[in-house]
């Protein structure tokens, strides 16, 4: 994947008879991600909170794409009760998934709490995800070339784990935790690969992110600063979401991804352009800082992950 050869949508293999769960598919990276799997025959499941806004987004793809394979399903990734009823109802309806895009997210609201009373950037950007993923390996291990796919950012590389105050009682900021979220997806991404490697499990675990893409991930921030920051002020310096796309579309389908890797845009300070491999920070690479939030996400999630042994 060299940059005078760009990668696009086009070239995505076919993937006819293939399943999909993309989390936050009704607008953003998430719609634009659907749409693009969709339009190469895939079978796309769109996890969203919001059923209505769902059927809409499914609506605009098979608009385009007349032949177009989708369902709509409820996911709510703050609440793991949520989490847990889309999982047994997928287990129930699907033998197999053969890729999981972890793509949903919030950004900088004020500090609020989840259903489990967690602060809500970290529990819908990373336990959710979490959760989801361990509850849904068994499907993924079934799959056909089965890939977990996690979205971070940039911000990843500002990011650390407020270890000593989680649910930000004490020291919230509405960045700062934003950033400890897309931080953990880093983490977790990379600590995944690792366990699946050594299990010998035919899933790989990948990370993405999408650069500078204008979603309403920033112009619906409900903190006014952040809105007119990255909604209007550096609006003109943001790609398109179906180019935005293009990093987590290559992770879950290209070839010749290998787990672990990070595929981020090519062009300057990562902000735009096409597919390529990128830096994980030292930090979330570190696999003592992998195994601390795995173990934690274990125990606020009770989730735990049954890798196939060798």
């Amino acid at each position: 994947m060299r940059k005078n050869q760009r990668w696009t949508a086009h070239q995505i293999p076919d993937q006819a008879k293939r399943v999909f769960v993309v989390t936050g598919a009704n607008s953003g990276l998430g719609l634009a991600t659907a749409r693009a799997l969709a339009r190469k025959g895939g079978h796309v499941i769109l996890a969203v909170r919001d059923e209505a806004k769902g059927r809409l987004a499914a609506a605009e793809i098979t608009a385009e794409q007349p032949d177009a394979t989708l369902e709509v399903r409820r996911l709510d990734l703050a609440d793991l009760d949520s989490v847990r009823a889309f999982a047994d109802r997928l287990r129930g309806d699907h033998p197999r998934l053969d890729v999981l895009v972890n793509n949903a997210g919030v950004m900088a609201p004020p500090r609020s709490l989840s259903a489990q009373g967690h602060e809500l950037q970290f529990a819908s950007n990373h336990l959710g995800h979490f959760a989801l993923t361990g509850l849904l390996l068994d499907l993924l291990t079934e799959g056909d070339d089965p890939r977990v796919v996690t979205v971070s950012s940039t911000n990843h590389r500002q990011g650390h784990l407020h270890v000593d105050d989680l649910s930000g009682e004490r020291t919230y900021s509405p960045m700062g935790f934003y950033n400890q979220s897309k931080f953990a997806n880093a983490v977790f991404g990379r600590e995944l690969h690792r366990r699946l490697a050594a299990a010998g499990s035919p899933v790989r675990s990948l990370l993405a992110h999408p650069g500078y893409t204008s979603t309403n991930l920033q112009t619906s921030a409900p903190v006014n600063r952040v809105k007119v920051l990255f909604g209007h002020v550096l609006a003109p310096l943001a790609q398109p979401p179906d180019r935005g796309a293009l990093p987590q579309l290559y992770a879950a389908t290209a070839p010749d991804v290998k787990g672990g890797e990070f595929i981020g845009p090519d062009g300057f300070a990562e902000l735009r352009g096409g597919p390529t491999r990128v830096r994980l920070s030292p930090a979330a690479a570190d696999p003592r800082t992998g195994r601390r939030l795995w173990e934690l996400s274990e125990r606020l999630t009770d989730v735990r992950f049954l890798f196939p042994t060798c």
